[in-house]
């Protein structure tokens, strides 16, 4: 796991301006409820007023609200009298709010004796002697007109008497809000100018968090989409590498299907969950935390602890059964991909023994089983978004239902019902951003595993860091001392004890019954496989002991299936990075006797070769390997059974070429006919895995009896004898 999210590390600058974008949307988000609900309660409710505090009020007005205070200095303070009216010095927001609550009460309670007319007259002038008052005057002017001995007990009583409407919350705020009203209205001031204001000011604050919203949106899809892109590149490329770098022994821990799985199929999943988790594994619990911290307060937290309950249960109940599924699919599509591989490459085959119907069936098998794991999956998460659509308005309901009992309580505002609405919805939908990615987290999770599992596989034949160099006056020099080996976790040797020195300008040819060891044992020069016991030198130096690049950079292999890459024949010639110019392509063409039909194709040298060279025949794909590795001009040729598909006198032809081409080369030959190797200058029969015998072709027709019945097998005695 280290080396995948090590791929990340380069990532970290836009990873972090993800983050911090997130913050920012997430705050705009959660600003816009409470603009919404000052809309309603102030701007539509209030009339754009937004506390207790008024910007103008009359000389007398104030002097009947600070009968109610004894925060007369700092009251005045604030304020500047001029033509009998008071206008406030610092009509700032924050000022406003500061000085809102020396101002509730006291109105609350001049409302209060004006809003209880004459039962409250009566009230108020019970106690008082017949002349002492005018009995034509409101209440609060009556208690402003006695003497201050008389008044300040009589206001005190009436503001302890009036302080129990505290218990009623916003309508309280409500009839301060309306005193305000009426008071502007009395000097003149424009009650609709200003609800127009804050309505606009408002709105137009909301649409600049839209905006951001918006840009912020974009900015992050852009960097959630460009890291997962780099990371799937950087993953992809580190697997490939690591998938290179694999000899045979890691090769046939995974099948070719299951890598490509990996390396495609994988990677994008994982791909996609880093877009997920950039897009919403971030974003849900910095949007779900800020709402419950906005609502924290709120009496209705019972209805969203009941709807995240719900949730729960739903995830809960998805993941038991989606889980398992999840584990199962991407081996799944690694089975489509091996019988869609078998099948495509073995069309031929199939052709031949008219067994379409028998592949149309094992490949209905593969996919039918996909296609009832994908179903079934993709049900499991469609079930998800009606059920939590349902939840949704289920918890609108109820949140509506208990709010307007609040409402009518007078302890909460419609709009503060609305934003706390909002605000639920937020955590719902961060509940369900996190619950759509546990759901999709399982499937990324098994091709994260099946990744990194490929980028942890130690490889068998590891590189030296420091190679040793190579001893210049044994160039050519391929020396197997003692030399055994077996495949991984097989019971039995496939070579055991080989011991021979093949050198420069000598050819070594390697012959035997099928299944004699004879391409193991030439795997073995080049590192495919290391060595069970004994060693492999090349040039005097263990190949364990020196840099792949350097050991492999010396030897020019012909393998026994002839592979060609798509490009043009040139292009798969000078396929080693080394060869100068096309007059070696078209020398190294004419060595191994290509040059005769590539001439004859219309484009010559720049024809097309199609993906593993279907379009050139078993003959010509061989003679173009070898021309490939002559143009390399390399000291050691391996030949792994690579005329095999010549016709005789093309093979003669290309034997003698090849002779004064690698005159001063080792050339060491694979191969089944004996017309092959019958001038070699040492020919090594192989019989089960050991050296059978050793020596000339003359020399083992007297002293090697397999080699004899090879070779009377294949020739006749005549020809065998010379």
């Amino acid at each position: 796991m280290k080396k995948i999210l090590k791929c990340l590390k380069k990532l970290t600058l836009p990873i972090l301006l993800a983050v911090i974008l997130l913050a920012v949307q997430a705050q705009c988000d959660l600003a816009l409820p409470d603009y919404m609900s000052d809309v309603v309660n102030v701007g539509i409710q209030q009339g754009g007023i937004e506390n207790a505090t008024p910007e103008k009020i009359r000389e007398r007005e104030m002097e009947y609200l600070l009968m109610f205070t004894d925060e007369d200095e700092a009251i005045l303070s604030a304020y500047t009298l001029s033509n009998g009216v008071y206008t406030l010095n610092d009509t700032s927001h924050k000022n406003k709010e500061a000085q809102s609550d020396r101002f509730t009460m006291p109105m609350v309670c001049v409302s209060m004796l004006r809003a209880g007319g004459d039962e409250m007259k009566a009230a108020l002038t019970a106690s008082l002697p017949e002349g002492s008052y005018d009995p034509s005057a409101e209440a609060v002017e009556i208690l402003y007109s006695l003497p201050e001995q008389i008044r300040e007990p009589m206001a005190a009583q009436l503001l302890a008497q009036f302080s129990e409407y505290l218990t009623l919350g916003t309508m309280v705020d409500q009839m301060a809000v309306e005193y305000v009203k009426t008071e502007y209205e009395a000097v003149g001031m424009d009650l609709d100018g200003i609800q127009m204001r804050y309505i606009m000011t408002a709105g137009l604050k909301m649409l600049g968090f839209s905006l951001l919203i918006v840009a912020a949106a974009i900015l992050i899809s852009l960097f959630a989409s460009r890291v997962a892109a780099k990371f799937g590149e950087s993953l992809r490329l580190e697997v490939f590498r690591q998938v290179v770098s694999f000899s045979g022994r890691e090769f046939n821990e995974f099948s070719t299907a299951s890598l490509i799985t990996r390396c495609t199929n994988d990677i994008q999943q994982i791909q996609m969950l880093v877009v997920m988790l950039l897009r919403m594994v971030l974003y849900a619990p910095i949007l779900g935390i800020g709402a419950l911290l906005k609502i924290g307060g709120s009496g209705m937290m019972w209805v969203i602890g009941l709807a995240i309950l719900c949730i729960l249960c739903i995830i809960i109940f998805l993941l038991i059964f989606a889980m398992p599924k999840f584990n199962k699919l991407q081996k799944m599509i690694d089975r489509i991909n091996l019988v869609s591989r078998e099948i495509l490459n073995g069309i031929p085959v199939i052709r031949a023994f008219s067994r379409e119907r028998h592949e149309e069936k094992r490949f209905d098998k593969a996919n039918v089983e996909l296609t009832k794991t994908n179903l079934f999956v993709n049900r499991v998460m469609t079930m998800m978004m009606p059920l939590m659509t349902f939840i949704m308005n289920g918890v609108s309901l109820l949140i509506i239902w208990v709010g307007a009992d609040l409402i009518d309580g007078g302890t909460m505002q419609v709009g503060d019902l609305m934003a706390f609405i909002q605000y639920s919805m937020m955590i719902i939908m961060s509940f369900l951003m996190l619950s759509m990615t546990s759901i999709m987290l399982p499937r990324a999770w098994v091709a994260t595993k099946r990744v990194a599992e490929v980028l942890n596989t130690e490889n068998s034949v590891r590189e030296v860091e420091t190679g040793k160099p190579f001893d210049e006056t044994m160039k050519g020099t391929v020396e197997f001392r003692d030399v055994s080996f077996r495949y991984p976790n097989a019971e039995e040797n496939v070579i055991e004890h080989i011991s021979f020195t093949a050198r420069r300008g000598e050819t070594t040819a390697f012959i035997g019954a099928t299944g004699a060891g004879k391409s193991t044992l030439i795997n073995l020069i080049p590192r495919f496989y290391d060595v069970t016991e004994g060693q492999v030198l090349v040039d005097g130096v263990d190949v364990r002991e020196v840099k792949l690049s350097d050991l492999r950079d010396r030897i020019g292999l012909v393998p026994q299936k002839g592979v060609l890459f798509s490009g043009t024949i040139e292009t798969n010639i000078a396929y080693a990075g080394n060869v100068p110019d096309s007059e070696t392509v078209r020398w190294a063409a004419k060595i191994a006797q290509a040059d005769g039909f590539i001439n004859e194709k219309p484009d010559g040298y720049d024809s097309e070769i199609a993906q593993g060279g279907t379009n050139v025949s078993g003959g010509q794909r061989q003679r173009l390997a070898i021309a490939r590795a002559v143009a390399k001009r390399p000291e050691i040729y391996i030949f792994d059974d690579s005329f095999s598909a010549l016709d005789y006198a093309t093979d003669r032809a290309l034997r003698e070429a090849l002779q004064e081409v690698a005159a001063e080369s080792t050339v060491l030959i694979v191969a089944q006919r004996i017309s092959t190797v019958l001038n070699a200058d040492r020919i090594i029969v192989l019989d089960g895995g050991r050296v059978a015998g050793m020596g000339t072709h003359k020399e083992l027709m007297e002293n090697c009896e397999e080699y004899r019945q090879i070779a009377l097998s294949q020739l006749s005695a005549e020809e065998a004898g010379r």
